[in-house]
């Protein structure tokens, strides 16, 4: 018996093209055909198609059928950079800001088009490795992005990922790196302009004390935002995150 990942009648569509930034051939699958354009992560090393078959599209689904929500999917690079132990720092940090390039350059111009809103900004989510994408990808430019949904995640790299190194790719996809520094129309853009939420579980495999210090880092620069912290049943797992993301689409009022 086949699996129905998504109802047949949920408008899907895969696109993708030949990354002239990574040189990798980037799929991307939107699903819907109206609303407020959000753009999600895969977890670890996986690829654009997972959320679907975890079910988290599934979750979502009746903001996307109603025409609230229009999801764009795209694939994650971290099995080549982050999570690739045979190149070094330097060269993971080097891959994941050609990544960051990649979204910002590629991406956001190719949801645009899908939308018909040349200047539309754009919603972030994901869970654990997609949540630290999600709020990087906004909190490097609140220009293009203006809402993250990040559930289950961490949001420094140093700890498990940078091993003492430091560079200026480092710095710069880092946000409890760079978050202390920003000063100007980004963060004006996040005080004024934004809408940050950032729940999590405090159950098996969920790190709490991570959303705690990214907390910790935007109020420190005065950015309003939402830390959410589920039970201590709540565990880093999917029937959770299948729960999170339509509870805040709706909360935020797609």
């Amino acid at each position: 018996m086949d699996i129905k990942y998504v109802d047949d009648a949920l408008p899907r569509r895969i696109d993708g093209w030949h990354s002239p930034i990574l040189d990798m051939d980037m799929p991307v699958v939107t699903y819907g055909y109206s609303g407020r354009p959000l753009l999600l992560f895969p977890t670890a090393a996986a690829d654009f198609l997972e959320n679907e078959r975890f079910f988290l599209v599934k979750a979502a689904e009746p903001a996307i059928m109603a025409g609230r929500v229009r999801l764009f999917s795209i694939d994650s690079i971290n099995r080549d950079s982050w999570m690739d132990d045979t190149i070094s720092v330097a060269e993971k940090s080097r891959r994941q800001n050609l990544y960051a390039l990649y979204i910002e350059q590629e991406v956001v111009p190719y949801i645009r088009s899908v939308c018909g809103d040349p200047g539309i900004r754009i919603s972030t989510t994901g869970a654990s490795f997609g949540a630290f994408h999600a709020a990087n990808t906004l909190f490097r430019r609140p220009d293009l992005f203006d809402c993250v949904i990040a559930m289950s995640g961490f949001y420094d790299l140093g700890p498990d990922y940078l091993k003492g190194y430091g560079d200026d790719n480092c710095y710069f996809n880092n946000p409890l790196s760079y978050l202390p520094g920003l000063d100007g129309h980004y963060l004006d853009l996040l005080r004024n302009h934004s809408n940050i939420n950032v729940v999590t579980g405090q159950g098996a495999y969920e790190v709490p004390d991570a959303s705690r210090r990214l907390s910790a880092a935007l109020a420190a620069k005065g950015i309003p935002h939402t830390l959410d912290l589920w039970g201590h049943d709540v565990n880093h797992d999917w029937p959770w995150w299948r729960k999170m993301l339509p509870h805040y689409i709706d909360k935020l009022g797609w």
